[in-house]
């Protein structure tokens, strides 16, 4: 979620950020422009006073007090010029020159300087020139008239560089940028503690709430940091966590006390079937199956003390020689299968794996009971060891009838068979209770079809001892 969440957080910082930045930017370039567009109008409005006195056409042969305010006028622009380097000059209306620095500039035919002319001519100052970008090598043209008696007489023109302008809005745009960029460092880092400080309860209550769901009923929230919302969240979700956890208790001590008090009376029970079958024939055959219908809801609730049972205790975790107890469990059945005709091979290498001895025997005791149990006459029923990556596989395989696509996804609910074994004996547990013992260790068990023909049980168990502790809440 985070990596969701803080790349929309740092596109809206840096959005609002940018949306300071360029209006300061823009701001900052036309006040540095009108600062220069200022400075060149005096000096505009200075050589307009000059030459007010300066009337007289060109071409006159007196040398008058004019002449000597024109080279004095002369004069001004030629030191503007040389300590500048701003192209000036006062141009009569026709065009020609007054007086002019450097000497051979004149007013263009087009272009901005014979636009801020015409516009001078007509009793205006040039209006603010268009904007200078530190990209445009352009230059800063501006014109003011000299008035006479009401009447425009000549016109004063500065044509004026902008490598110092654009340095200077550059230098200026760069500060800005630094200020963007450290203030979006500063967002991006308020904003990895601010995520962090809102989504760390959320991880946490989702590791929560998976160790839960396989079965670490005892896994808590810690309620600490985080909004005022969320640690009332987590609160609430303890509170539920143990009605949940109590409520599942209660079911296991019920079934467990239920098992255990039924057992008494069944008991007395069957034994006075037994009296009384004694007054019958031996070949009633009611008695016989009421003796039958006795055992099995004996055997039934046997297996449901051992659910409840293997529901509820700890695992014994230990580092286990996988291969050698299932070669000792197929050593155990060996006689069985043989009685029935079928065929028991195991390939069982030496491997370690975290487990529970005694749950993972009764685990593999279940499993290959079922398989033999299912295999017709000269069947044949595989156990094979393997190392698959971080696990240990116990692979049981069998050439027995199987079970369909269906059938395979309800495999080791409570009390489910299939339909075509009902008549075979057992209550329907054996399997429930196989996964519950093996997942109090870390471990798993799954069914799949065997090909040609047949039923693939895997039981996958942890090598490592932080996978086998994850499944109990500690480290083994």
């Amino acid at each position: 979620m985070r990596t969701r969440l803080l790349p929309l957080l740092i596109v809206l910082l840096a959005a609002v950020l940018l949306a300071l930045g360029i209006p300061l930017a823009v701001s900052l370039a036309a006040a540095q422009q009108q600062q220069v567009v200022v400075d060149r109008i005096d000096d505009t409005a200075r050589f307009a006073a000059l030459a007010q006195f300066v009337t007289d056409a060109p071409g006159g042969s007196r040398r008058t007090s004019t002449d000597e305010r024109r080279e004095s006028l002369r004069s001004e622009l030629e030191s503007y010029y040389g300590v500048y380097g701003i192209r000036a000059g006062v141009f009569y209306r026709n065009g020609s020159a007054m007086a002019n620095a450097p000497d051979h500039w004149l007013v263009p035919q087009t272009g901005e300087v014979r636009s801020a002319f015409a516009e001078a001519l007509l009793s205006r100052r040039s209006h603010d020139p268009r904007q200078v970008w530190p990209w445009q090598r352009s230059r800063l043209v501006v014109a003011s008239p000299v008035i006479r008696d009401g009447d425009v007489v000549a016109v004063v023109v500065t044509d004026s560089p902008t490598g110092q302008l654009r340095s200077r809005i550059l230098r200026g745009w760069l500060f800005i940028g630094a200020g963007e960029i450290a203030a979006m460092l500063l967002a991006v880092g308020a904003a990895l503690r601010l995520t962090g400080w809102v989504l760390k309860p959320v991880r946490v209550l989702d590791a929560t709430t998976h160790d839960i769901a396989t079965g670490r009923l005892k896994s808590r929230v810690a309620v600490a940091g985080g909004p005022p919302e969320l640690r009332r969240l987590a609160r609430s979700f303890n509170e539920m966590a143990d009605n949940v956890e109590a409520v599942l208790e209660q079911q296991r001590a019920f079934v467990a006390d239920a098992s255990h008090q039924l057992r008494n009376p069944l008991a007395a029970l069957l034994l006075r079937i037994e009296l009384l079958a004694l007054e019958l024939p031996e070949d009633n055959e009611e008695i016989a199956s009421v003796r039958t219908e006795g055992k099995r809801l004996a055997h039934v609730l046997d297996d449901l003390l051992d659910l409840a049972l293997a529901e509820h205790a700890e695992a014994d975790l230990r580092l286990t020689d996988i291969g050698a107890l299932a070669e000792e469990r197929v050593a155990a059945w060996a006689p069985a299968a043989r009685t029935k005709g079928v065929r028991l091979t195991g390939d069982c290498p030496p491997t370690t794996a975290w487990a529970d001895p005694i749950a993972l025997s009764s685990a593999l005791d279940a499993v290959i009971d079922n398989a033999v149990k299912f295999t017709p006459e000269g069947g044949t029923v595989e156990i094979a060891v393997a190392v698959d990556g971080d696990t240990t596989t116990v692979v049981v395989t069998d050439t027995g009838p199987g079970l369909t696509d269906e059938e395979l996804e309800r495999v080791g609910d409570r009390f489910w068979r299939s339909g075509r074994h009902q008549n075979v004996k057992g209550s329907g547990l054996g399997l429930s209770i196989t996964r519950a013992l093996l997942a109090a260790g870390g471990g798993s068990i799954d069914y799949a079809h065997h090909e040609p023909q047949g039923l693939r049980v895997t039981v996958r168990l942890p090598r490592q001892a932080e996978a086998a502790g994850a499944a109990t809440g500690a480290v083994p």
